[in-house]
């Protein structure tokens, strides 16, 4: 079903960029952020007529604002969120600084929370929208030396589930997009790293660094593919709330729930036992 507006945060390039072509490509309008100005008119090529892109830090609230209602004046609705826009970051948990993970939560966390917040209105007025939120299989399992990431994109699947149960009485609907490795420029331009590298994490946090870093450009994952299941989710009448993408982000989920599970079954008999008694 074409003829939808989408507002696509974080369009220079990775998933958001490849999902703002493929709506463009299925015929609906798109309005893609982005950071720097030089970028304005490169985006507005990609499809003369649908794609439009506006100049948006989504750390910044009161420019967070302006854009959405400017978008929402220029189209009269605003139908498809997507908040795109994050960075990953690299290191221990002891080796990155609070500063790190503020920086990382500003963008991952809080820019994600300021645009939604600024874009419920509108979708409240329609009585209808749909929100993806591009969080990673990092949202559901942590993984040793990820952890400042795994710690923004936790907190963003917090919040967004309880988001799906509050707006799904108004019509609009939340997906929590789960993407395994894929080659985007994530582990490339989009990743940060601890300054401080201590010994005691060389077995662990370091081994994930060289991973991370050594796969760029090979990882599994094709991003075109991952747009148009994209596309299919926007367009169901029951989409579901998580979406992971790709083998290794079905694995990593399933290999989680069991770990869970045999917790659960490991310590129920104990730990189920802390009720006053009757």
């Amino acid at each position: 079903m074409a003829g939808k507006v989408w507002f696509i945060t974080g369009v220079s390039g990775g998933f958001g960029r490849v999902l703002a072509e493929e709506a463009a490509r299925n015929g609906d309008k798109v309005i893609g952020t982005v950071r720097q100005a030089g970028q304005l008119m490169e985006f507005n090529r990609i499809s003369e007529g649908n794609t439009f892109a506006y100049l948006m830090d989504v750390t910044n609230p009161e420019g967070v604002k302006a854009t959405v209602e400017a978008a929402f004046n220029h189209f009269g609705r605003l139908d498809v969120l997507v908040n795109n826009a994050g960075f990953g970051f690299l290191g221990a948990v002891e080796e990155a600084s609070i500063k790190d993970f503020r920086e990382v939560m500003e963008t991952n966390f809080f820019g994600v929370l300021q645009v939604t917040q600024a874009i419920l209105p509108y979708m409240r007025r329609q009585g209808s929208g749909h929100i993806i939120q591009m969080s990673s299989v990092a949202g559901f399992r942590s993984t040793q030396g990820f952890g400042v990431y795994n710690a923004s994109k936790f907190a963003l699947e917090g919040m967004s589930e309880a988001l799906a149960q509050e707006v799904a009485p108004l019509g609009i609907k939340v997906t929590i997009v789960e993407p395994g490795p894929f080659r985007t420029n994530f582990a490339g331009t989009s990743i940060k790293s601890a300054q401080l590298e201590m010994p005691e994490y060389d077995a662990t946090a370091r081994v994930f660094k060289n991973n991370i870093l050594g796969y760029a450009g090979q990882q599994e994952g094709d991003p075109q593919k991952a747009a148009q299941v994209i596309l299919q989710v926007v367009d169901a009448e029951n989409p579901p709330l998580r979406l992971p993408l790709g083998n290794t982000a079905f694995s990593a989920v399933r290999n989680k729930l069991q770990q869970v599970a045999q917790d659960l079954e490991n310590w129920e008999h104990l730990a189920a036992k802390t009720s006053f008694d009757s």
